[in-house]
C-alpha cells in the first residue's frame, strides 16, 4: 500500500489484528517505511475519515476493520462511498477457520461466535470488487488489482477480507516495494457525441443546466463559470452535494428546479443522481437531455429513469473543457441570443438571491433559525480557506462561498453521522485549511460523538463543530408535512416519532477530550461565539464546538 501511495490506514483493531500489530512492531524497529497506522475507535468513522480525506487530496486510502463486527459498523460509509462515487481500499480480517493444529486458529469462543456463511455480504452491494485472500504470495497482485479497481470510473469502495490463518504466515518481501501492477483507466472522450451536445446547447433556446456533485475540480469550476456566463445559461444546484458555482454568480440559479424546466428546451445534467423530481418537476415535451459523468446513467442504483438523450462518460472536469472547446465555433452565431438570456437570467437570479438573504437575515429573533445560522457563518469565515460540511446543518442557499472545494453536504445515500468525521478526514488531508463540520443534534448522535473528540484530540485535528440543535430529527419532519399538510401529525403539538427532547449537554461531551465548548442560545451571541471559536482553533490547534439552539 505505501508503494502504491496510501497514506494512511484508518483501523480499529481486534483478535485478527496480532500479525497485523507484530508486523506494524517490526518495521518500526527495522525503520521500514509504511502507511500510518491510525486508532480509530469506530469503524463509522474510519470510513468517514477516508471518504473525507479523498475530498481534500484525491488520494485512496485504507480501512481496516475487526471480522464481521467490524465490518458491518463500515457498511455505512461503504454505503456513503459508493453512492459519491469514493474510492476506499476496505479491508477486515476474517474468524481462523481451523480450531486447532494451524498458527493464527482459533483461541478464544469469539472464534465460533463470529464467523458466517458469507461475510462480504455485509457490504458486497457497495462495494465494486471483493476478493478474500487465499495465500501471503498473493498480496502485491491482489492490493494492486483493488486499487486500480477502485479508481476506475465509476469509483468507488472495494473489499477484500483477510483470514487470520493466512496473515499469519510469513510474506516474501520481493515486490513490495514495486510500483504497481496495473492502474486505472482514463475514460476518454467521445468527440461526435461531445459535438453534438455543443451543437444542442448552442442551438437551444433556453438550456439550463443542473449540477449536484461540482465540477471535479478548479479548471472544470473555472470552465463552468465561463460556459454559464459565455451562453447565458443558469445553473440550479438542487440538493449540491458539491458546489459548481458559486451562489452569488450571475447565472446562479435557485434551488427549485420548477422555474427553470418550465421553460427549458436543453437540459446538461453534470454529474447528478437526482437533478430534479419527477414526481414534483415537470420537463417540457421535446426537452432534450444531456448527462455528463462518470457514469451518466448511475448504473448500481436499480430504479433511475430520468430521460437521458445523450450520455456522455468522463469525469467532469475534462467534460466540461472538451464542452467548452466545443461550443466555441458556435459563439459568433448565437452570440446575440446567449446575451439577451444573460441579461435576463441575471436580473431574476440577483432578484432570488437578494430574497434568501433577506429572509435568512430575518431569521435572526429568538429562537434564530437555521438560514440565519449558515449566513452567519459565511459572514464569520469571511475570506478563510474554508471547507463547510453539512449533513442536515447549516443549509448553502444563505452562504457565499467559492470554489471547488468550499461546499460538501451529506451523501444522498443518507447514512448518517458523516459529517464530524469526514471533516477530520478533511482536515488531515490539508491541516492549513479551516474545516467546520455543521450538522443538526440528531446527526451528532449518530457521529459517535465520543470516538470522534477523541480522534480529534489524539491526531491534533482542529476543526469546528456547529450544532443546529432544534431537540428534533427536521429533515423526517418535513418529509411528513410533504405527504400529509393537512394531516393529525401536521396538528399535533408532538409530532411521533420525530422527537429528541431531552437533549444531552453536547458541551459536556466536547469538554471531555479538553475541546472548547459553547452553548449559543441568542442571536445576537452568535458571530462573537463564532468569531471566539475559530480563533480557539487558530490559538490552541484544539476542535471547538459550538452547539447553537435554533427553532424547529
Amino acid at each position: 500500500m505505501k508503494a502504491l501511495g496510501v497514506d494512511y490506514i484508518f483501523a480499529n483493531s481486534g483478535t485478527d489484528f496480532p500479525p497485523i500489530i507484530e508486523g506494524l512492531a517490526e518495521a518500526e524497529a527495522k525503520d521500514l517505511d509504511l502507511p500510518q497506522g491510525i486508532v480509530i475507535p469506530h469503524e463509522a468513522a474510519a470510513m468517514a475519515m477516508a471518504h473525507g480525506y479523498y475530498l481534500a487530496t484525491g488520494r485512496t486510502q485504507a480501512v481496516m476493520a475487526h471480522t464481521n463486527v467490524g465490518l458491518a459498523n463500515c457498511a455505512i460509509g461503504a454505503i456513503n462511498a459508493a453512492a459519491e462515487h469514493i474510492p476506499v481500499l476496505l479491508f477486515s480480517g476474517r474468524t481462523p477457520t481451523t480450531e486447532k493444529g494451524r498458527f493464527g486458529a482459533r483461541t478464544v469462543p469469539i472464534g465460533w461466535g463470529q464467523e458466517m456463511h458469507d461475510q462480504t455480504a455485509l457490504v458486497r452491494e457497495a462495494c465494486k470488487w471483493d476478493y478474500e485472500l487465499r495465500f501471503p504470495e498473493q498480496v502485491t497482485e491482489i492490493v494492486d488489482r483493488a486499487k486500480a479497481i477502485a479508481e476506475t470510473a465509476p469509483r468507488g469502495p472495494v473489499y477484500i477480507s483477510l483470514p487470520r490463518e493466512i496473515l499469519c504466515e510469513p510474506c516474501p518481501r520481493e515486490g513490495l516495494d514495486a510500483p504497481a501492477l496495473m492502474r486505472a483507466p482514463v475514460a476518454g472522450i467521445d468527440t461526435p457525441s461531445f459535438a453534438e451536445a455543443a451543437r444542442l446547447i448552442a442551438e437551444a433556446r433556453q438550456p439550463v443546466i443542473f449540477a449536484q456533485r461540482g465540477t471535479g475540480g478548479a479548471g472544470g469550476y473555472a470552465a463552468l463559470e465561463r460556459l454559464a456566463s459565455a451562453w447565458g445559461i443558469p445553473v440550479c444546484q438542487y440538493w449540491a452535494v458539491r458546489l459548481a458555482l458559486p451562489l452569488d454568480h450571475p447565472m446562479a440559479a435557485g434551488a427549485d428546479p420548477a422555474p427553470l424546466l418550465a421553460e427549458a428546451d436543453v437540459v446538461l445534467v453534470l454529474d447528478s443522481l437526482a437533478p430534479w423530481s419527477p414526481d414534483v418537476h415537470r420537463l417540457n415535451p421535446g426537452t432534450r437531455v444531456i448527462h455528463l459523468g462518470q457514469d451518466p446513467l448511475y448504473s448500481r442504483f436499480p430504479v433511475r429513469n430520468f430521460p437521458c438523450d445523450l450520455a456522455l462518460a468522463c469525469d467532469v472536469e475534462p467534460g466540461l473543457l472538451a464542452l467548452e472547446t466545443h461550443l466555441a465555433p458556435h459563439r459568433d452565431s448565437h452570440r446575440t441570443r446567449a446575451a439577451e438570456r444573460h441579461q435576463r437570467w441575471s436580473r431574476r437570479n440577483a432578484e432570488g438571491r437578494r430574497s434568501v438573504l433577506a429572509r435568512a437575515a430575518a431569521g435572526g429573533t429568538d429562537p434564530m433559525t437555521k438560514e440565519f445560522v449558515s449566513l452567519t457563518l459565511s459572514q464569520a469565515l469571511g475570506n478563510r480557506d474554508a471547507a463547510v460540511l453539512s449533513e442536515l446543518g447549516c443549509p448553502l442557499a444563505p452562504m457565499s462561498l467559492d470554489g471547488p472545494k468550499a461546499w460538501y453536504q451529506e451523501p444522498h445515500s443518507g447514512g448518517l453521522g458523516w459529517s464530524f468525521p469526514a471533516a477530520l478526514g478533511m482536515k488531515l488531508g490539508n491541516r492549513a485549511r479551516t474545516v467546520v463540520a455543521t450538522m443538526g443534534d440528531g446527526s451528532y448522535i449518530f457521529s459517535n460523538p465520543v470516538a470522534c473528540h477523541q480522534i480529534a484530540e489524539a491526531l491534533e485535528l482542529p476543526i469546528l463543530v456547529l450544532i443546529v440543535n432544534n431537540a428534533e430529527w427536521g429533515a423526517v419532519r418535513q418529509s411528513v408535512l410533504s405527504l400529509y399538510p393537512q394531516g393529525h401529525a401536521a396538528r399535533s403539538n408532538r409530532m411521533p416519532l420525530t422527537q429528541l427532547s431531552p437533549v444531552p449537554d453536547f458541551t459536556d461531551v466536547a469538554r471531555a477530550s479538553r475541546a472548547f465548548a459553547r452553548k449559543v442560545e441568542h442571536a445576537d451571541d452568535l458571530a462573537p461565539a463564532l468569531a471566539e471559536a475559530l480563533a480557539q482553533i487558530d490559538r490552541t490547534g484544539r476542535l471547538a464546538l459550538l452547539d447553537v439552539r435554533v427553532r424547529p
